[in-house]
């Protein structure tokens, strides 16, 4: 278990080392898409639960299973958002919860379209995600996704820079019901 100092990078330098470190991932064989994402921001928020927690991520490549359906950097990126602002029973929800979850699905809408891999990768229709340009395409969404959600980490101080100071996160009005 590789431990980083995060305090000794700045937040650009970290950024590009998040996004670098999926994307290898993903490219090499170690994971696919979610348990990348996963894998690597566990790591960069030191291990905030043990590195089994990958396993969580390994039902969701390839849109759940090869179902093409929810892109699988993206609920990595989601289950990563649930490690830093999830709860417990008992707990109340904690209001950047929400708001963050939709950024990250209102992002990829904007980058990519749609958030459902059959759409964000149509062009490869039928290669049965054999294409080398396909892996290549899904390699930049799990580098872009874990970067996006490090920012949002970062500029909440759930991981520590040298150059950023937290600023909390918007949230929203929850509706009290969702909260208690």
């Amino acid at each position: 278990m590789e431990r980083i100092n995060t305090k000794e990078f700045t937040k650009n330098e970290l950024l590009d080392m998040i996004q670098a470190k999926a994307e290898e991932k993903f490219r090499n064989g170690t994971f696919f898409c979610s348990e990348s994402v996963v894998s690597v921001l566990n790591q960069f928020m030191d291990y905030p639960y043990s590195e089994e927690v990958v396993r969580l991520a390994s039902s969701f490549p390839i849109g759940m299973g090869k179902a093409q359906c929810l892109c699988g950097a993206v609920s990595g990126g989601q289950m990563v958002l649930g490690m830093a602002y999830g709860r417990l029973e008992g707990e109340g929800m904690d209001p950047k919860m929400f708001p963050v979850a939709k950024g990250l699905h209102d992002y990829t809408v904007k980058e990519y379209g749609a958030t459902c891999c059959r759409v964000i990768t149509r062009q490869w229709n039928g290669d049965n995600f054999a294409s080398p340009e396909r892996k290549q395409h899904c390699i930049h969404i799990t580098g872009d996704v874990a970067r996006w959600v490090a920012e949002r980490l970062i500029e909440d101080g759930k991981i520590e820079v040298k150059d950023v100071a937290a600023k909390p996160v918007e949230s929203e009005q929850i509706p009290q019901w969702i909260v208690s």
